[in-house]
C-alpha cells in the first residue's frame, strides 16, 4: 500500500513496525503521524557504519486489525551485543500478542512478567509505552522507570513534560520499575486527548544526559528549552534541530564529539485517516485476527495474538457508538 509523499512507511492493520537497528524514517498509521531516528552506539573505537548496527535502544509500532488501536514502545535496554538483540526479539514478540488490547495496564504489566522470565541474561529495559484510540483521540501513557515524554499543546503553542502518576498505595511500593527486574509491580498511566496539530515526542536517555566534559547534564528543562525554539509545525525537522542543540550543550565550542550512548527520538501527531466503525470493517478485522490466529498455531507454534474481550474493542469496530 503506498503512502503519502511525506511517509516513507503506512502501516497495514495488524503489522508490528520496528526494532534495535539504526532508523530514520516517516510512518503512518490509521491515526497517527510518526518520525523516528535511532543511532545505535558503537563504541568510540569502533565508529558506526552506515549499515544496520544494533544497539540498546528498541523502537516499536503495533497497529491492531481494525486498525483504531495504534500502540508504541520505546525502550532502552541495558547492555550491548546479541543479549540486546535477544531482548528487543522478545519485546517485539510481546507487543505482538497484545497489539488487540486496549487495556495497557494489562499489556505493561504482563511485558514485565514474560520479560523477567525470557532469555535475556538477566537484562531489564526502561521503557515508555503508549496506546493510541483513533475513534476518541485518545493517548494512553505508561512509564517503566523512562523518561518522561513530552507534549506540544497547539493550542497554547507551548511544550510541556507529561507527567505520569505514580501509585501511592502503601501496600504497593514496587511501582513503575524497569521491566524485567521484579515480577509484580504496580504500573501507572496517564490520558490526554490529542488535538489537531498536537505533537507528543518520546525519546531516550541520551537527550537529558547529554553533558560537556565536566559540565552539568542538559536535563529535561534543558530538551524543553530547545524544543521551544523549533518550528511545531514542521515535525520533520525537530529531530534535527533538537540534535543540533543538544550537541550544542555538549560543545559549546563546536566539534561536538560522537554521543557516547544510544539515542532514539521519536514524534507523533494525530491524523484523520483513522478507520470508520462498519459491519465490513468489524467482517475484516476478524477475518485478519483468524487469519494469524491459525497462522500462529499451526506454522509459529506458538499462542496467537486474540483480541480484548470488550465492547469497547470488538463491538466498536463494527458502529461507532460503541467507541
Amino acid at each position: 500500500m503506498a503512502g503519502p509523499p511525506e511517509h516513507d512507511h503506512v502501516m497495514r492493520c495488524a503489522e508490528v513496525f520496528g526494532g534495535n537497528r539504526r532508523a530514520q524514517t516517516a510512518i503512518a498509521t490509521r491515526g497517527l503521524d510518526a518520525w523516528l531516528y535511532s543511532d545505535p552506539y558503537t563504541g568510540d573505537a569502533n565508529p558506526a557504519p552506515a549499515g544496520p548496527t544494533a544497539g540498546g535502544d528498541v523502537h516499536f509500532l503495533t497497529s491492531c486489525a481494525t486498525g483504531r488501536v495504534t500502540r508504541l514502545l520505546l525502550g532502552d535496554v541495558s547492555g550491548h551485543g546479541e543479549r540486546v538483540d535477544r531482548a528487543a526479539r522478545e519485546l517485539k514478540s510481546l507487543l505482538g500478542s497484545y497489539a488487540h488490547y486496549i487495556d495497557q495496564l494489562r499489556f505493561i504489566a504482563e511485558v514485565n512478567r514474560r520479560f523477567g522470565s525470557a532469555d535475556t541474561d538477566g537484562l531489564f529495559a526502561t521503557a515508555v509505552v503508549a496506546t493510541y484510540f483513533s475513534p476518541t483521540g485518545e493517548l494512553t501513557v505508561c512509564s517503566a522507570g523512562h523518561p518522561a515524554p513530552l507534549h506540544y499543546d497547539a493550542s497554547r503553542d507551548a511544550w510541556r513534560r507529561l507527567e505520569v502518576l505514580t501509585p501511592l498505595e502503601d501496600d504497593h511500593p514496587l511501582s513503575n520499575l524497569p521491566l524485567g527486574i521484579e515480577r509484580d509491580v504496580e504500573y501507572a498511566q496517564t490520558t490526554i486527548t490529542m488535538r489537531e496539530n498536537d505533537l507528543v515526542l518520546f525519546y531516550t536517555d541520551a537527550l537529558p544526559e547529554a553533558r560537556p566534559p565536566g559540565g552539568p547534564m542538559l536535563g529535561t528543562a534543558g530538551v524543553l528549552d530547545a524544543l521551544g525554539s523549533l518550528d511545531a509545525a514542521d515535525p520533520a525537522s525537530i529531530t534535527r534541530g533538537l540534535l543540533a542543540r543538544v550537541d550544542d550543550h555538549r560543545a559549546p565550542a563546536g566539534d561536538a564529539p560522537p554521543h557516547d550512548d544510544d539515542v532514539t527520538v521519536l514524534i507523533v501527531r494525530r491524523n484523520d485517516r483513522g478507520p470508520t466503525p462498519s459491519i465490513a470493517t468489524g467482517l475484516i478485522a476478524t477475518a485478519r485476527v483468524t487469519g494469524h490466529a491459525v497462522r500462529s498455531l499451526l506454522i509459529d507454534r506458538k499462542l496467537p495474538a486474540l483480541p480484548e474481550w470488550s465492547w469497547r474493542n470488538i463491538a466498536g469496530a463494527f458502529a461507532k457508538r460503541f467507541n
